[in-house]
């Protein structure tokens, strides 16, 4: 979730928005307005930046700065400045000045730099779950595969030992798994410690075994 501070800074991230999905591994963008109260902020005053232009004046001012409604927030992080009047003398505060911070909200995550904020939400899913534990397999996998010195274009069989915690990933995600390890066919079947061709693959915490074998086919 981004809240934008106008339709020219929506219209940027809107342009790069298939590269950020891709690049941070995030299913969707949305944007909110930065008015709406979705996110609270609050603004500390750089006392090394602003000490020396408003020394005799610092103390009122960083209570000025500190006090700042969400409204005067916004026109900082827009314009890049505020103006405060401190005991009739008048305070140019620039964005550069001052740390700007958004407040976690339940279940997201929340950064700022500069004049972007993004808040992430970190509520893993069912589904979620599952399609992670199917990328971790398909990781594992490949980095087996070239480990035993499989050819690119190698055919392999998979077989997964049945676990609470693997099954519902394995099903929903037998195509896709198959797909990208090229696989002529994904099975959930009891294992043979012993057999060679088994690997213990950790995903998270996770022990999964699985058999890994060339295909004749």
């Amino acid at each position: 979730m981004i809240p934008v501070l106008d339709d020219r800074q929506k219209a940027m991230v809107e342009s790069m928005a298939d590269l950020i999905l891709g690049e941070v591994n995030v299913k969707a963008i949305k944007f909110v307005g930065n008015d709406e109260g979705v996110l609270v902020k609050r603004v500390k005053p750089d006392f090394k930046k602003l000490g020396p232009k408003y020394g005799k004046i610092m103390k009122a001012l960083a209570a000025k700065v500190a006090a700042m409604e969400q409204a005067d927030i916004l026109k900082l992080e827009r314009d890049g400045s505020f103006t405060f009047d401190v005991d009739g003398v008048e305070a140019v505060v620039d964005l550069a000045d001052v740390e700007v911070i958004s407040e976690d909200i339940p279940g997201w995550q929340v950064a700022n730099e500069g004049n972007i904020t993004v808040a992430l939400d970190i509520t893993i899913t069912d589904d979620l779950r599952r399609e992670g534990i199917a990328r971790d397999i398909v990781n594992r996998v490949q980095n087996i595969r070239k480990g035993r010195g499989y050819d690119i274009v190698d055919k392999i069989e998979l077989v997964f030992e049945p676990g609470a915690a693997t099954d519902d990933a394995v099903k929903a995600y037998s195509d896709y798994i198959a797909r990208q390890v090229l696989a002529v066919s994904v099975d959930v079947a009891p294992l043979d410690a012993a057999d060679s061709d088994v690997e213990v693959l950790d995903l998270d915490g996770i022990e999964l075994k699985t058999r890994i074998r060339l295909s004749n086919s």
